[in-house]
């Protein structure tokens, strides 16, 4: 038997079709490598964006760390199934700014999408890094960071030390590190991204060149330059306190930001983006201070670089997706938003008005060290301290791990290991520069 369907039933299914959605929401992909609490904040981020209007859909992705999201990516555009946008970590800029057929700049969407974007509206030092030699913005400042000193300040007091008097030279952090230790603490100081926080970021602190061509921003002929006798002298620091358990290695990448989050270790060079995971996660109260220098270092401390990632949107898609991408972009620079990111994140203020509204609102008054991050990155910058842009940097930095491993193994000598590292690194340098000279 076939029911029947009565009139009013069948009038009531076709109101109901006529005043669904005429057209479906427009997908746009999003690859990233956020985790933890900062995934957290990614998985937020898109959901409000999707709430506050009907038409785009973001669907964020965690593709892994930074290098796995930077190899998934290049293999899915090469089989055309790149995402819309790409998370892409300050390492990867020049490649992806040599990678000329496989983006689009963000200046460029925008403006095609008829979105008001202004790169004056960006922290100099950030929006600098990002744009090309023609001044076009090349990708969408997301969570840049900077290196800082993060400090466990109940560990300090146990050791009776003033906490709120955190090392700011790296003599301090010897002596802060063996107060720690006779105090019972088997990990007083350790680091993550040894790379960016001992080597570039310090080459930078101490108005010191890491690589030639102002570190690479005037072209891709750069060479590397970190073995001058205050690198080797800083790594030298660096190996004795390792010999005598006050500095102690973790891992590559951030592997050691979970001891420092744990208590396992008392004191940490990291990201400011650590900032989150701290607050969330530390059973102790921490405290947050400008990178250490050395004080006898003329021109120190000048400013430190930016980390951290940026968004760049992958070419070959319609014009509708490019819309969607241009929608979310200009969500992202909503001053509110910018700054609700940087509160929640340690990331720095993208934004010049996302940092004043911050500053405006107490933020950094109620949570002392906040805005060090900020203050590190608004210095005036030197051709030697703008930043850092070499190509196969990724490659250089696993290098630079590889040999410093040695140095805290004891198997090699500082001033050896960073000539290796130069050396092998050049080869890159010439590797890359061949490979992308027109």
């Amino acid at each position: 038997m076939i029911p029947r369907i009565r009139p009013a039933a069948a009038a009531l299914a076709l109101a109901a079709l006529a005043s669904g959605p005429v057209h479906a929401q427009t997908e746009v992909q999003w690859w990233h490598s956020m985790g933890g609490a900062l995934g957290e904040w990614v998985n937020d981020l898109a959901k409000e964006f999707n709430a506050s209007q009907t038409q785009y859909k973001i669907v964020p992705t965690f593709k892994g760390s930074y290098d796995e999201s930077m190899t998934a990516a290049i293999a899915a555009f090469r089989s055309g199934n790149a995402p819309h946008i790409l998370q892409v970590f300050e390492v990867g800029t020049a490649t992806m700014m040599a990678s000329k057929g496989a983006i689009v700049p963000v200046g460029k969407v925008m403006a095609d999408a008829g979105e008001k974007f202004d790169p004056a509206a960006y922290v100099p030092a950030v929006a600098g890094y990002y744009t090309a030699p023609n001044g076009q913005m090349l990708s969408f400042p997301f969570n840049s960071s900077t290196p800082v000193f993060h400090y466990s300040k109940d560990a300090f007091k146990a050791a009776g030390m003033d906490p709120e008097k955190p090392p700011t030279t790296w003599p301090e952090v010897a002596l802060a590190a063996g107060k720690l230790k006779a105090a019972g603490h088997k990990c007083p100081f350790t680091t993550s991204w040894i790379s960016w926080t001992q080597l570039e970021s310090f080459s930078a602190w101490h108005n010191t060149e890491f690589a030639t061509k102002g570190n690479g921003m005037r072209g891709m002929d750069a060479r590397l330059s970190f073995n001058s006798p205050l690198h080797v002298r800083h790594i030298e620091n660096l190996a004795n306190m390792a010999k005598t358990g006050l500095f102690v290695y973790k891992g590559r990448g951030n592997a050691a930001d979970a001891t420092f989050v744990s208590g396992e270790c008392a004191m940490i060079t990291g990201s400011s983006g650590l900032y989150g995971n701290v607050k969330r996660n530390a059973k102790f109260a921490a405290g947050t201070s400008t990178l250490p220098y050395y004080p006898d270092v003329q021109g120190a401390p000048q400013n430190t670089v930016i980390g951290g990632a940026s968004l760049w949107v992958m070419s070959g898609k319609k014009a509708d997706e490019y819309k969607g991408v241009a929608r979310f972009f200009s969500y992202l620079g909503k001053t509110e938003i910018a700054a609700t990111s940087h509160q929640r994140t340690g990331y720095l203020p993208v934004t010049l008005a996302s940092f004043k509204m911050t500053d405006e609102s107490g933020f950094y008054k109620k949570n002392p060290g906040t805005d060090v991050a900020v203050n590190q990155m608004i210095r005036k910058t030197t051709d030697k301290s703008r930043g850092i842009r070499l190509g196969n940097f990724v490659q250089i930095r696993t290098i630079i791990d590889e040999e410093l491993e040695g140095v805290w193994s004891g198997k090699k000598g500082p001033k050896e290991a960073l000539d290796t590292a130069v050396r092998r690194g050049n080869e890159q340098l010439e590797r890359f520069e061949k490979a992308n000279s027109r």
